[in-house]
């Protein structure tokens, strides 16, 4: 399973930001509390509707999305 399987893009939802799928949490504020020192339990505690996939999935599209930047255009 990727992360695409659990991160969703949809306009009417936090303005189009990256979210886990079924929720309001984006991407971006995940990658936040794990930049800040929370660890994935922490997280998990704050946030009982996630699953230690979801944070691993945004770590994914993270990746993912650094990935495409770095790549050269043709």
């Amino acid at each position: 399973m990727g992360w695409e399987d659990r991160i969703s893009v949809d306009p009417d939802v936090r303005s189009g930001k990256p979210c886990i799928k079924g929720t309001r949490i984006t991407v971006y504020d995940v990658l936040e509390y794990l930049a800040g020192g929370m660890a994935e339990d922490e997280i998990l505690g704050d946030f009982p509707g996630l699953k230690v996939e979801d944070i691993r999935a945004c770590l994914g599209f993270a990746a993912a999305r650094e990935r495409r930047l770095a790549s050269p255009t043709a």
